[in-house]
């Protein structure tokens, strides 16, 4: 397939490739969506709602994705277009949804989470603040839900109605479980990164951002976190004993360009950022340097993903640029 670009009125919320690298979804605030079809580069529109799509990710099986609308609703949304509602709560924004191919569905609404999986979501999980991030764990048995003051951690069958409470000061605005489960890391709203290692609790501070942290990423081989937020790509070394008194690996700098999307390849340490002038680079953080792959769009990269096959990467902008294009890196 080439390189295939389109455009819309509305900024573009994310990017997700469902998990059998099928199919393409971009999910808009205008409440379309754009799916396009990998195999012959075919692109339809489906309307979701007459607001916005807040949040979209592939959902628990390998064909379609979750969305979450502002009208309160949580839908699935099949490669051909068809929408199936899962769950509604008026009056209340659907902004976070998350999903593990273990069979495990979770969104928030206001300061509730739910889990669950095909046959339904279990009992509201209340947090002291609106729910800001998602993320489960790889075994697919527990649920990190990001609020103000820290980080909750619900067993996800259990009736228990008392979370594991990772405290810390301020307001974390996402989350992300390590690959091999072993720390939970949140970008907060000071422009810093914050985490636990586990089982211990104990606490990880990266501090020294010019800019909030937009977009966390794992690599697999070696493994680090990447991150958006400065004018470099920052690589943190999760390897061995973690990231305690080591330094970050920085790379990619475009000038004065911001980075505010990072991706890493499925597998590997092939990694992909976005820049606030809409230019796309790649790279591997063992080369330490990035090479372009699309152009300036002068417009902020607002939604930056590779597919599970790693054999493409689809990116959106602020203005309602979206692109899908092979990649093959070459090898490390």
């Amino acid at each position: 397939m080439t390189p295939l670009s389109f455009s819309a009125d509305a900024s573009v919320v994310a990017a997700v490739f469902n998990r059998q690298s099928s199919h393409a979804a971009f999910g808009l605030g205008d409440g379309t969506a754009r799916i396009v079809t990998l195999a012959d580069g075919a692109a339809c529109e489906v309307t979701l709602t007459d607001g916005g799509i807040l949040a979209l990710t592939q959902d628990m099986d390998e064909a379609g994705w979750l969305a979450g609308l502002d009208d309160g609703r949580l839908v699935r949304l099949e490669p051909d277009g068809t929408i199936a509602g899962l769950a509604k709560h008026p009056g209340k924004w659907i902004e976070q949804v998350a999903s593990s191919a273990s069979g495990v569905r979770a969104y928030g609404a206001g300061k509730d989470a739910f889990a669950g999986d095909a046959k339904g979501f279990g009992p509201a999980r209340s947090h002291p603040s609106t729910v800001a991030g998602l993320a489960i764990d790889p075994r697919g048995k527990r649920l990190a839900v990001a609020h103000y003051g820290g980080v909750s951690l619900w067993w996800i069958n259990s009736t228990d109605s008392k979370p594991k409470l990772l405290p810390w000061k301020g307001s974390h605005i996402s989350v992300a479980w390590a690959p091999d489960g072993g720390y939970v890391m949140t970008a907060t709203q000071e422009n810093d990164l914050h985490g636990w290692r586990l089982p211990a609790a104990s606490d990880i501070r990266m501090s020294g951002y010019p800019t909030k942290v937009k977009a966390l990423a794992w690599s697999t081989k070696p493994y680090f976190l990447a991150t958006s937020g400065a004018d470099q790509v920052i690589c943190w070394p999760f390897a061995g004993a973690g990231p305690s008194g080591k330094s970050p690996v920085e790379f990619g700098g475009r000038g004065t360009q911001t980075i505010t999307r990072v991706a890493c390849h499925p597998e590997g340490d092939g990694i992909a950022a976005g820049y606030d002038s809409g230019e796309i680079a790649i790279g591997r953080i063992s080369w330490r340097r990035m090479a372009l792959a699309l152009e300036a769009t002068k417009s902020e990269v607002t939604a930056l993903t590779w597919s599970p096959d790693g054999a493409f990467l689809a990116a959106g902008d602020d203005d309602g640029h979206m692109h899908v294009m092979p990649v093959l890196l070459p090898p490390a």
